[in-house]
């Protein structure tokens, strides 16, 4: 278990940061740049959640998505290898495509683009949808530079989707979309 006595230690103040192999980097390094925005979205589904019901099945789905993000990070923030270090594995990818066949089924075809939007708990997984896009562009630049686990990037490519369709889903299945309109 992981206790924290302090939460300052001094060690980034001039602008470094320290990963989990015990090298370090500047703060400005796209690998931080990376973590950061996996946090960003890890943030941003917390958000979601807590615009959902207290027995929406999507919150404990998204629960799960969060832990999963928090090793996510940890497997970025571990080059190479490091026994018995975080790293996000292909049945966490699977979990992801499960949930959005079972999403998939409760909803409608879809006949237009979808906007943003909707109901409040849509928009938040709408706005968290989006975050996870930029977090999944930020990765593939790090992985453009150097070696990664690949199953980061399919995770964080699955994980959107999913948002996507759980925002249908929190639409009224998809009944209270707000669809693009061409011209409008």
């Amino acid at each position: 278990m992981v206790k924290l006595n302090t939460i300052y230690t001094r060690g980034g103040d001039g602008g470094d940061s320290g990963l989990v192999d015990g090298s370090r980097l500047k703060k400005s390094d796209l690998r931080f740049d990376a973590i950061g925005d996996v946090d960003e979205a890890n943030a941003a589904i917390g958000l979601a959640i807590a615009g959902l019901s207290a027995t929406s099945p999507t919150r404990t789905l998204l629960q799960r998505i969060q832990n999963d993000l928090f090793d996510l990070g940890a497997d970025l923030a571990t080059p190479g290898d490091v026994e018995g270090s975080l790293r996000i594995t292909a049945p966490a990818t699977k979990r992801l495509e499960t949930a959005i066949d079972t999403a998939t089924g409760e909803l409608g075809e879809l006949t237009s683009f979808v906007l943003p939007g909707g109901t409040d708990g849509a928009a938040r997984l709408h706005l968290a949808r989006t975050t996870v896009r930029r977090a999944e562009r930020t990765v593939v630049s790090l992985a453009e530079a150097q070696p990664l686990n690949p199953e980061v990037l399919k995770y964080l490519n699955r994980l959107s989707d999913l948002l996507f369709q759980l925002a249908r889903v929190e639409n009224d299945g998809g009944a209270s979309d707000v669809l693009w309109q061409p011209g409008l």
